[in-house]
């Protein structure tokens, strides 16, 4: 049974680093307009990262402009995200950082990881 499940699994995507809670990234995505594609820069912060096999994923949050949030959520083992840059590290002391939605400005910085 466990080799049957084994073989439904995505591989993995090689373009994407070990990725942690507060770092910053550049997430390269594949974005669909037509008959076109086109490659769409999305940078931000990490804030969550779900693991499990097929179904991980992690959620960037960056804001936009007027101070407006806006966040992403990316699958680990797709194909269409073509690469992902880290930044930066940031010092974090819990695994899910919800409480980021709630600052803007000055308050929403994350020290950096020395």
């Amino acid at each position: 049974m466990d080799e049957l499940i084994k073989s439904l699994e995505a591989p993995e995507n090689p373009n994407i680093p070990e990725l942690r809670p507060g770092d910053s990234v550049k997430v390269h995505a594949l974005i669909v307009e037509g008959d076109r594609e086109r490659v769409q820069i999305f940078p931000g912060t990490v804030i969550r990262i779900k693991r499990g096999g097929n179904n991980a994923s992690f959620t960037v949050r960056r804001i936009a402009s007027h101070g407006i949030g806006v966040e992403r959520t990316f699958l680990l083992r797709s194909p269409r995200v073509e690469k992902v840059e880290v930044l930066r590290h940031a010092h974090v002391r819990r695994a899910k950082l919800y409480f980021l939605r709630g600052r803007t400005g000055r308050k929403a910085q994350l020290k950096e990881k020395r």
